[in-house]
């Protein structure tokens, strides 16, 4: 057609002609698209063609051990010394000092003893605060790792590093690899969903970017604050349009949005724009059924527990049912686990919100035979320290009675999706200050999570600016001792 043709008004016999000959090529190629099977010449990363939808389910290069992933993100950096990593030695040193040559984000006091009892649960016997006793309960399906280590001990680029892999300039998150490489199998729902309850965090929405992966495989967020499921995802329901208008109307759209494509090839951002206009219209059925916790047998809603946590866990499960491929939880926001005065009472009252969730939530994935395809991540960006923090101006209250950043050594567990349940990987030392045995970097974890789900993290890449980019950059190796 030639240019000054493009836009032209098209007579009455010429739409006919073109709508009755393409309705069935249209109904298959979605067909085709919806299973993977419609390709284009472009190669992917597990070998062979890439559909032309780029959220089809696609099938790893390696056996895969977890299919879905939930990362439950404790924002702030929750204390290991207090949670899963008991340290007996600060009971006899408290309010003595730590020898330690350790440089730390601002000058700490002597040591503080943890105000919460440990005491052994399960089989394996692991040692688990009371804060977390009801998580303790499904300890012999956890792998606890108190052997983490960060770069730094500042929020902002241990909270990049965490998701993102690199603490300093914008790279796609963890999420958005996981649907590059993997797809989502439901179609009709967002593939990667991040629910973060009253706003944003600390660095915003780069937690879970796409970054130079195309827009498609960002994460989609959700104010878990919000059960009206018109306030959860806006713009939900169309009141004006019955479904048949909005089709049109859409058809209309992509068809200019793809000559406009077509005209200015390379541009991801016109090809991410029409993915997700489609996919806003799909999610009117989908996400109304998905997100309406009220469906839920009453037991199953009790054994949750009340709060936003419980239910976004519980939300989480129906998502994971459908197959939604990765979702990210934050507990934390507005009251973080960032307690540098009052940890006694901060770090009681977050657990108490979380701890009976997260045990419903393994126990149920357990139950529905979910738990050993589902690789469930816990923890924040890094610990705290053994010590307490001295007043300092504009830091704290000067209470005495909290701990500050502390990314030499840390806790993260995780359960299902391939991992030993019941073992405790690496130790810190003594009282907790760094990581001294089978030391785990967070370049490390993320390797071993792309090892489970069938990845090698050294060869699945993105080429961009004349680059072959991964996600661990070039660290990382899979903890094999983890692996079941």
């Amino acid at each position: 057609m030639a240019p000054d043709r493009l836009f032209a008004p098209t007579t009455r016999r010429e739409m006919l002609l073109r709508s009755g000959m393409g309705m069935g090529s249209l109904a298959l190629s979605s067909l085709l698209a919806e299973n993977g099977l419609l390709a284009s010449e472009k190669a992917n990363p597990t070998g062979g063609r890439v559909s032309i939808n780029p959220l089809a389910p696609k099938a790893p290069p390696s056996p895969a051990r977890a299919k879905r992933v939930v990362h439950l993100f404790m924002n702030g950096g929750p204390s290991h010394v207090d949670t899963f990593d008991p340290k007996p030695l600060l009971d006899r040193h408290h309010g003595k000092p730590v020898p330690s040559n350790l440089p730390t984000e601002r000058k700490t006091g002597a040591a503080m003893r943890s105000p919460f009892q440990f005491r052994k649960y399960g089989q394996s016997g692991i040692e688990v605060s009371e804060l977390f006793h009801r998580t303790a309960g499904m300890i012999d399906d956890i792998c606890v790792i108190r052997s983490m280590h960060a770069d730094v001990p500042n929020h902002e680029p241990s909270l990049m590093l965490m998701n993102c892999g690199e603490a300093r300039q914008a790279r796609p998150c963890l999420g958005s690899w996981v649907m590059y490489g993997l797809g989502t199998e439901n179609q009709n729902l967002p593939g990667f969903i991040v629910m973060c309850p009253g706003g944003y965090p600390i660095a915003e929405s780069q937690n879970w970017q796409s970054a130079f992966l195309p827009g498609i495989f960002q994460g989609t967020y959700l104010d878990s604050n919000h059960t009206d499921i018109q306030k959860l995802i806006a713009h939900i329901r169309n009141a004006k349009f019955s479904a048949q208008a909005q089709r049109a109307q859409l058809d209309l759209l992509a068809e200019l949005n793809r000559r406009h494509l077509d005209r200015r090839s390379g541009e991801a951002e016109l090809e991410t724009r029409i993915q997700s206009f489609e996919l806003a219209y799909r999610m009117q059925s989908d996400a109304v059924d998905a997100f309406d916790i009220s469906r839920e047998p009453e037991s199953i809603r009790e054994m949750y527990g009340k709060g936003v946590h419980a239910r976004q866990l519980l939300i989480t499960r129906r998502l994971l049912e459908r197959g939604v491929r990765f979702v990210q939880l934050w507990h934390g926001e507005g009251q973080p686990w960032d307690h540098h005065d009052d940890l006694e009472q901060g770090h009681r009252n977050l657990a108490q919100q979380c701890d009976q969730p997260i045990a419903a939530f393994l126990f149920d994935l357990k139950q529905r035979g979910m738990l050993d395809d589902t690789l469930v991540i816990w923890g924040g960006e890094f610990g705290r320290t053994p010590t307490v923090e001295l007043p300092t101006p504009g830091s704290n209250q000067g209470k005495q009675n909290g701990r500050d950043h502390n990314h030499y050594g840390f806790t993260m567990w995780l359960a299902g999706g391939g991992v030993k349940g019941g073992y405790v990987h690496g130790a810190t030392d003594d009282v907790g200050f760094q990581a001294v045995d089978k030391k785990v970097h967070v370049h490390d974890l993320h390797a071993t999570i792309l090892h489970l789900l069938g990845f090698n993290h050294e060869k699945f890449t993105y080429r961009y600016a004349g680059r072959d980019f991964r996600f661990t950059d070039v660290h990382g190796t899979v903890v094999k001792d983890i692996l079941a």
